[in-house]
């Protein structure tokens, strides 16, 4: 069997709060959402038939801890502002906030999204690449991100 390319996807989700400085409608306050990503990625399933993962383009449970630690942990109940806004002056003097994530960003589900990406490629293994993100902020309104759209 000739070595083909197959596309793997699996499902995360957290919950996280953000608030958009500047915006003109609601979501300028603090408010939450059930975040759901969905991580796809593509390679060609390991040849080698005395390799213990042979047969599989990634893990699944590699991948699970790939996405664990540089979103669902980071990002699971935190509150996401981004820098240098009244809102991160409010945190900073606060001691009513908890777990934030100060962004470089805006934190919309667009920007998150493509910092996701990042973060995400940087750690996975050289026969495999990200091809693309899902993040639902709600269940009917989603960010995408594809490889083919950022090469």
């Amino acid at each position: 069997m000739n070595p083909v390319n197959i596309r793997i996807t699996k499902e995360f989700r957290f919950e996280a709060a953000h608030a958009l400085w500047g915006y003109d409608g609601a979501c300028r306050n603090i408010h939450g959402h059930s975040y759901l990503l969905y991580v796809t990625l593509i390679g060609k399933p390991i040849s080698d038939p005395t390799h213990p993962k042979f047969g599989m383009v990634m893990d699944f449970s590699v991948l699970k801890k790939i996405v664990n630690e540089v979103i669902t942990e980071p990002f699971d109940h935190a509150l996401m502002i981004r820098k240098g806004t009244p809102h991160s002056d409010f945190v900073k003097n606060s001691e009513l906030v908890g777990k934030v994530m100060e962004l470089d960003y805006q934190p919309t589900c667009e920007n998150m999204v493509a910092d996701f990406a990042e973060r995400i490629s940087a750690r996975l293994p050289q026969n495999t690449r990200l091809h693309s993100l899902r993040l639902h902020e709600t269940a009917t309104s989603y960010a995408e991100w594809h490889a083919d759209d950022n090469s």
